[in-house]
């Protein structure tokens, strides 16, 4: 009797429901979390891997049969027609791995000083760069942002900061554009609505 690692599918959101089960029935499972911004309802992390789970069966004796009695699961991964076994040593990684993470405050971003980003605060939305990321998920992001025409340092939630993408990150954002009116409702040549006469 010959147990391995395989990898296994299972319908979605049912990562936690297939484990559960299949545990039930006595066999080895291991599902690898983290904590993350978007946690499942009824559980304080989400899978690493979502909609899938590793499974240590005996497929040679027993046949992928004996799984199909569990709804959950859609099949075993396969390449080519074979079912590959994963080695423990990378099970035995894995593990490592998610744990570190989770001692370490789960799946957030990480951004780097330079970063251009975009920070949405309510209805306020502007762009910035990183001035320093958040070095836990409690902890906010430093940035330099333009507000009021005038760059400024703020502190904000890492939750409030998403990454520009290529084009807008490769924009000069922080460059002062030129006015558009004079104010008092004035517009400078060029801009605003033009009159026919």
């Amino acid at each position: 009797m010959t147990q391995r690692w395989y990898v296994a599918r299972t319908t979605p959101l049912a990562e936690y429901v297939a484990r559960d089960h299949l545990k039930m029935a006595g066999l080895e499972v291991f599902l690898p979390c983290g904590q993350s911004r978007t946690r499942r309802a009824g559980h304080q992390d989400t899978p690493l891997f979502p909609g899938y789970l590793f499974l240590r069966y005996d497929l040679e004796t027993q046949g992928w049969g004996s799984l199909r009695r569990f709804p959950q699961l859609v099949g075993l991964v396969t390449f080519g027609g074979e079912v590959p076994s994963v080695p423990d040593e990378i099970i035995d990684e894995l593990a490592v791995r998610a744990e570190t993470m989770s001692g370490r405050g789960g799946l957030w971003p990480r951004y780097q000083p330079g970063d251009k980003v975009s920070v949405s605060v309510g209805p306020i939305e502007s762009l910035a760069e990183v001035v320093e990321g958040a070095r836990s998920p409690t902890a906010r992001v430093r940035v330099m942002l333009e507000f009021l025409g005038r760059l400024i340092e703020a502190e904000v939630p890492w939750q409030d900061v998403q990454p520009m993408g290529a084009y807008q990150a490769n924009s000069n954002w922080n460059e002062r554009r030129p006015r558009r009116t004079r104010g008092g409702g004035r517009w400078i040549r060029g801009f605003g609505p033009r009159t026919e006469g």
